[in-house]
């Protein structure tokens, strides 16, 4: 399994996309394919078959479990609705290997969501993510609710977890830190559009898109060496719902032309696993 982290700025929408790819908002265009199927305008029912394939945990355990549920049934209600197990007692059975399987005991399956701490809530969301047999997992920013330490614990989890399942992750967020420890690739975010796309050491080492310049110089470097300076942007990040025409990066870009202004760059590839939509990183870039 492997992983890409999709990041940016908040609102630029990082969740709506994981969302859409999920079908759980329909998108309004374009299309989203799954293992060669499209997904986009299948009805309820046929969806339901393929969310056995796809599953999220989301940026907020409290939210996302029913708090007058128990665990147990929580995890449950998964396996129940794609009809895993031939009776209750196999699916019980199930949950609680699935408890132990992300460091819980087998009395937290009768307990109540309330009664344990953030850590603890986001691993019972993981176990209910898992409870189908998923190949891919949306990933929607789900350590940046906890604290520093339970992060890397929620991290490591997810990271053994993916070897022992061969998983595939997609990594919305906003902390680059994680994205050197998890990811294997990299996609960078603004208004909705994806402005750059690589390995995570080709993107980390060497951004070219002036986005992800200005995104990584404000990450902090413990080696004095390899501080960058800081990009300071100007301006305030427009609104989605009606983004600048052209480049929509171009208000704030110190390298924009009035050619960014009229058009959007189409991705320009620079390696095999490495794309840039950018106009100053195309050499054709008027043509």
């Amino acid at each position: 399994g492997r992983t890409l982290a999709l990041v940016g700025e908040s609102g630029c929408g990082k969740t709506t996309a994981g969302k859409g790819i999920l079908q759980l908002i329909r998108p309004t265009a374009g299309s989203v394919r799954f293992d060669g199927a499209e997904l986009t305008g299948l009805s309820t029912g046929k969806l339901r078959s393929r969310r056995a394939d796809m599953q999220i945990i989301f940026q907020d355990p409290v939210a996302s479990m029913n708090p007058r549920m128990l665990v147990g049934d929580i995890i449950l209600e998964g396996m129940q609705a794609q009809n895993i197990g031939e009776n209750r007692s196999q699916r019980q059975a199930r949950v609680i290997d699935l408890l132990g399987q992300v460091g819980l005991p087998a009395d937290a399956a009768e307990r109540y969501p309330n009664e344990f701490s953030g850590g603890q809530r986001q691993r019972i969301c993981i176990a209910r993510a898992l409870a189908v047999d998923p190949r891919f997992i949306v990933c929607d920013e789900p350590t940046s609710a906890l604290d520093v330490s339970v992060q890397a614990q929620i991290l490591n989890l997810l990271k053994d977890l993916q070897q022992q399942r061969g998983l595939s992750y997609l990594f919305i967020t906003h902390n680059i830190s994680v994205v050197a420890y998890l990811a294997h690739e990299v996609a960078v975010m603004y208004l909705g559009r994806i402005v750059e796309r690589g390995s995570v050491e080709e993107v980390l080492q060497s951004p070219r898109h002036p986005y992800t310049q200005a995104l990584l110089s404000a990450v902090p470097e413990i080696d004095p060496a390899r501080q960058r300076s800081v990009i300071r942007l100007e301006g305030d990040m427009p609104s989605p719902s009606n983004p600048p025409q052209g480049c929509h990066f171009h208000p704030r870009c110190s390298q924009a032309t009035e050619h960014c202004r009229s058009a959007y760059p189409n991705p320009v590839r620079l390696s095999q696993t490495r794309s840039v939509s950018c106009f100053a990183v195309n050499p054709d870039r008027f043509s």
